[in-house]
């Protein structure tokens, strides 16, 4: 027997008792003719004591541990005489009797501390080091205990986790696809599924009712925070259902994971906004209601006044910070700086401060009598102590955008994004397609497989562009955690989708003829939802990044630094699979 308990369970109680543990050493300390290690395991850290009166040869073998050997010690539970409230099992010490050296360490690369002096890239190539700091073990045991509950309620509501094949055909919609080539048949490749949509929606056709699965899926698409090339998804998908349906239902599931993870009661409906509110107040359709700074459409105030750039303005729109009437010169300047990087594109920031007087001082004073500015003051609902930011352009879709990044970035800087409070909403009606620059064309805004609203079918003749889906996104302190939608279940409106995508009968045929074929032979009304079970980890953990909760995760590269993947293939393995590599010269 390796242990009989592990270094966190060890309590008060069981002084007297002989005990063997067994774990890593998170660190030795001499103290005269005393020994103190610090052992660690999954589950704790456990003093272990030495002592050279007890038995000077084991103390000298003590002496020569180093940090991260593996160890097996022997000993009797006592009472320690200073105490350590900061662990669970501080009132305690072992006294050693016997000391194992299972396997000794090189020096690590970087402290296994709960505050590491590891950088990112060395983190991530050393993963399995890593994965022994406290922080990053306690994510994944969240990560367990959140699919625990996912299966438990979802379970309890009659779903069958069902698998779906990771082996599939390539999409033309949507993001890229990770694809794979078949050595049994040459010249044709699977792809790893961005999302089992077809198939879930197969096992409705099969009278499956209510499908769940924990699934990874892929996307070859540019990093970020919240975004990896390989994710996991709770995917679900319900038969006979409406859109209210399923919104309160996995609202249930959102209350359930908030009250049995975070022990956060919700009571009171989540709040449902239109997709064109969410963009005409926040520029964005994950707005983070956390704090309020709600746009204000500026265009009757401020136009005709003699400043050219709101006079050809096609749009503008203010945000009122609270109390922020106290920012310097220097903080507005980097405000305004932060507006024009590239990334957010605004040519500049007009600010207006409310002073206690009730006047209002602004940076185009010279253009806007006091009158005008008390009526700014109004139509901001602004008082004394309040700053005012405005932005404008020519095109009011990107201001909004570029005016959302402002905001946001205030209410980083007035600390109003608290990463303990919560706000959640449904954001729903989203368009039904959006204009392609890159393609000239309609694009579906979800999916090709979303159901436009009843009300808005006509439209499809006439006004494509107008149509709103019904679709619907689940969006807390501003990440979308999930999203889906009611589904077509009728052939023939399924291809009048893909006519206005610009599919050929034929095309649509080759790629998607299974799933409208599947349709002729009585396919239930039907919708679901996926969740991102990433972010909800990394939100119920206070992440930043989902990177830290998930055990091995790609760079911002979507390399693996620790395997070194992708990598190239050797030639005998390209002739198995007939291909060819071809890069493009390096333009010198």
């Amino acid at each position: 027997m390796f242990r009989s308990n592990t270094c966190g369970e060890l309590r008060l109680a069981d002084a007297g008792r002989k005990v063997t543990l067994a774990g890593w050493v998170q660190r030795v300390r001499k103290m005269g003719g005393m020994t103190f290690v610090d052992l660690r395991d999954r589950y704790g850290i456990t003093q272990v004591v030495f002592n050279v009166e007890h038995d000077g040869a084991l103390t000298d073998a003590a002496n020569h541990l180093g940090r991260e050997f593996v160890i097996q010690v022997t000993g009797t539970v006592a009472e320690r005489t200073s105490k350590n409230p900061q662990l669970p099992t501080g009132d305690i010490e072992i006294i050693a009797d016997e000391l194992n050296v299972l396997n000794p360490s090189e020096v690590p690369p970087f402290t296994i501390e709960d505050e590491s002096d590891g950088g990112d890239d060395i983190r991530m190539r050393y993963r399995y080091l890593d994965l022994r700091r406290t922080p990053v073990r306690r994510n994944l045991e969240l990560r367990h205990k959140m699919t625990m509950e996912v299966r438990r309620y979802l379970d309890s509501k009659g779903f069958l986790e069902i698998e779906t094949p990771m082996l599939v055909g390539s999409t033309p919609e949507g993001a890229r696809d990770f694809v794979v080539p078949s050595r049994m048949n040459p010249g044709q490749f699977y792809a790893l599924p961005q999302s089992p949509q077809t198939l879930k929606q197969l096992l409705m056709v099969s009278g499956m009712d209510r499908y769940f699965q924990i699934v990874k899926c892929f996307r070859d698409e540019d990093l970020r925070a919240d975004r990896q090339p390989e994710f996991t998804q709770i995917d679900c998908e319900m038969s006979f259902i409406e859109q209210n349906d399923v919104i309160e239902l996995f609202e249930g599931m959102a209350k359930h994971l908030f009250k049995t993870i975070r022990g956060i009661e919700l009571t009171e409906p989540f709040q449902r906004m239109p997709w064109a509110d969410a963009m005409k107040y926040y520029g964005s359709d994950k707005p983070d209601l956390r704090f309020d700074m709600k746009f204000v459409e500026l265009m009757d105030v401020l136009k005709g006044h003699g400043f050219s750039v709101f006079d050809n303005a096609a749009y503008i729109g203010g945000i009122c910070a609270k109390g922020a009437a106290h920012y310097t010169r220097k903080q507005l300047d980097a405000l305004t700086e932060f507006v024009k990087r590239p990334q957010i594109g605004a040519k500049g920031m007009v600010y207006a401060r409310v002073e206690a007087d009730g006047n209002v001082k602004s940076s185009v004073d010279k253009f806007y009598s006091q009158e005008v500015l008390q009526e700014l003051k109004k139509a901001m609902n602004a008082e004394p102590g309040d700053l005012i930011l405005i932005l404008s352009g020519d095109d009011a879709m990107r201001t909004r955008k570029q005016l959302c990044e402002l905001r946001l970035e205030m209410g980083r800087q007035l600390g109003l994004r608290d990463k303990n409070k919560f706000a959640c909403l449904w954001v729903v009606d989203f368009p039904m397609f959006e204009w392609s620059d890159e393609e000239q064309r309609l694009m579906a805004m979800h999916h090709p497989f979303t159901h436009p609203k009843d009300e808005d079918i006509p439209m499809l003749d006439t006004d494509p562009a107008a149509v709103r889906a019904d679709a619907y996104d689940m969006v807390i302190n501003g990440v979308e955690v999930g999203g889906g939608s009611i589904r077509i279940h009728d052939s023939e409106l399924q291809a009048k989708m893909f006519e206005i995508l610009g599919f050929t009968p034929e095309k649509a045929q080759e790629q998607f003829g299974f799933l409208m074929n599947a349709f002729k032979y009585g396919a239930p009304p039907h919708g679901g939802l996926a969740y991102g079970l990433d972010r909800w980890v990394s939100l119920f953990a206070g992440l930043d990044s989902i990177r830290d909760c998930i055990a091995f995760p790609k760079n911002n590269s979507g390399r693996d630094v620790m395997l070194d993947a992708p990598a190239e293939l050797d030639q005998k393995q390209l002739d198995e699979l007939n291909l060819e590599i071809n890069l493009p010269e390096a333009k010198a």
